[in-house]
């Protein structure tokens, strides 16, 4: 039951998470989307015990989100690959970060959604961390 001075709240739904990142992907210029607009991007609550491994994560709240592929720099070189490229995004670390940073959650979602597209570019953490600070 809800009290007076706090309606009864939910935290955002998977489908939740989707819907602020197809709002985000929207809002990317059309010179980048053009090389992105395939790109599939898979909402889910934690990595998978696989990725948290490989990540050597101590907790799987450290890892917001993740691209996995070969950047658009190296692919003329690589040939087809196994799997397609994929941007993962984790609603609970998602949701945890929201909540200490004070931002949107819609502002979160597309800035983790932008470094992920960074990546597919083949820009390092380095790279969009200047980029970020130059702006």
């Amino acid at each position: 039951m809800a009290s007076k001075l706090m309606p009864d709240l939910t935290a955002p739904s998977l489908a939740d998470i989707e819907l602020l990142a197809r709002q985000a992907f929207a809002t990317i210029p059309e010179a980048l989307a053009r090389h992105v607009r395939d790109l599939p991007i898979r909402i889910e609550d934690f990595p998978d015990r696989e990725t948290e491994d490989e990540m050597e994560l101590e907790d799987a709240f450290e890892l917001l989100d993740l691209y996995r592929g070969v950047a658009l720099t190296r692919k003329a070189g690589a040939g087809s690959t196994a799997e397609p490229d994929l941007i993962f995004l984790y609603r609970r670390p998602i949701l945890d970060y929201w909540c200490e940073t004070g931002d949107t959650l819609y502002a979160v979602i597309r800035h983790v959604l932008i470094h992920e597209i960074g990546h597919h570019f083949g820009l390092s953490d380095d790279d969009m961390e200047r980029i970020e600070t130059e702006a």
